[in-house]
């Protein structure tokens, strides 16, 4: 290896800085090097942090190793204390083309304060490597304090890009080719722009200042914080897609309580049900915590009702993990392998609304976003495989429209109309 390999852990914000980084990187001229930009936002999580790192020095005996991201950022000293690391970089510091010079000064670890940072660099991104869609960033950080999460203090308070940057960043990725982008951050629902408009008014203008951008995704949504105009663009503009992933976590109120959330169970349903009048055939994904301190099986139950009740068909379960650090990690803990139990019958019950919403699906046209292997996304982001076009098919992020003849597996398969 003689450039910089870039190794992504976590979250679609960490895909966007890892552009940024590979890009620093390569400006300031960096040789023989492997950045792993790390995941903390659970105790597993940097535990496969320390096991990338062995993996890459193992791989590369004579890289230096630059480790980052939120695991970096909140516990540098393990990170600093691991022989396989040679510099220890925070989510500042990691987006500055200085720290990544070959003899670049100031120490091996270099993580400021980051609960100090007031603003934003002011980022481009050109394109990612090997994705079929692009993540923009809209926001950083994050003001609230739920008990079971470390990331506000690896990513500092909230802090919002400026519209006009958004835009900029929107425009040059649709000039570069890509048709779909997903707006990304650590709490999107936050985004306060200059004018104090909310996460709505900035689709809004978004997809008014850039028409050829096809099509337009949101990451996790807080339940507490989508906006009345948000839900108006659901009903009257196509280009938003018709998924939507809230970040739900429990369906007890008790528990909900517990871990600081700022919505409840009814809230959760109230909001499905508005969004489905606005758009009919919205679909849902949600983010759930399995097994959190306290969570009895009456608790749970609930939990896994809201799945049905609220019909949330694309799941991310999380069996709970004490996080050191954190509130939640110093209450009565339900043990692992209830955490683990609980998981399977969470994912069990999306699967079962998710059969029904792909099966919903069959006999109707939709238009996929290509990626590798004949596979895809249509607009709601269901997952596509393709069968019966020419032989190689479209290349990896064209928008191909189809014809769903029927599910497997829970993967839709369909054909390309001609």
């Amino acid at each position: 290896m003689t450039g910089t390999r870039v190794i992504t852990l976590g979250c679609r914000l960490n895909a966007f800085e890892s552009e940024v980084m590979r890009a620093q990187a390569e400006a300031a001229g960096a040789r023989n090097t492997v950045i792993i930009n790390s995941c903390a936002v659970t105790g597993e999580a940097e535990r496969q942090a320390r096991q990338t790192i062995r993996r890459a020095r193992k791989d590369s005996p004579d890289a230096r190793i630059i480790v980052t991201g939120c695991a970096a950022q909140i516990n540098p000293e393990m990170f600093a204390a691991m022989a396989e690391v040679d510099q220890g970089l925070g989510n500042t510091e990691k987006l500055l083309p200085e720290y990544y010079r070959d003899g670049a000064g100031g120490g091996p670890i270099q993580v400021a304060d980051i609960m100090n940072e007031t603003s934003l660099p002011e980022l481009i991104v050109p394109g990612f490597e090997n994705r079929s869609r692009a993540f923009i960033q809209i926001q950083q950080g994050c003001d609230h304090r739920c008990t079971f999460c470390i990331i506000p203090f690896g990513r500092g308070n909230s802090r919002s890009v400026p519209l006009r940057r958004i835009i900029e960043q929107a425009r040059r990725l649709t000039e570069a080719g890509y048709k779909e982008a997903v707006l990304t951050g650590v709490d999107i629902s936050s985004y306060q722009g200059e004018n104090a408009g909310g996460l709505g008014a900035l689709v809004r203008q978004l997809l008014a200042a850039v028409p050829k951008l096809a099509r337009l995704r949101l990451s996790s949504l807080d339940p507490a914080m989508v906006d009345q105009d948000l839900i108006a663009l659901a009903a009257d503009e196509p280009r938003l897609m018709p998924h939507f992933h809230l970040s739900v976590q429990a369906g007890n109120d008790l528990i909900l309580k517990r871990m600081k959330r700022r919505h409840t169970r009814s809230q959760v349903i109230e909001l499905c049900g508005q969004l489905r009048r606005a758009r009919a055939d919205i679909q849902f994904g949600a983010d759930l915590i399995a097994g959190f301190p306290t969570e009895t099986d009456t608790m749970f139950a609930d939990t896994e009702r809201l799945v049905a009740e609220a019909g949330l068909a694309y799941l991310h379960v999380f069996p709970y993990s004490p996080r050191p650090g954190t509130p939640a990690a110093r209450m009565p803990q339900t043990g692992a392998a209830v955490a683990r139990a609980r998981a399977r019958k969470l994912r069990a019950a999306g699967n079962r609304v998710k059969a029904g919403a792909l099966a919903q699906m069959i006999g109707r046209r939709a238009t996929v976003l290509t990626e590798n292997d004949g596979r895809g996304y249509t607009e709601h982001y269901a997952p596509v495989k393709l069968i019966g076009g020419p032989r190689g098919g479209p290349g990896p992020g064209s928008l191909l429209p189809v014809q769903i003849t029927s599910v497997q597996d829970l993967v839709l398969t369909a054909e390309p109309l001609r």
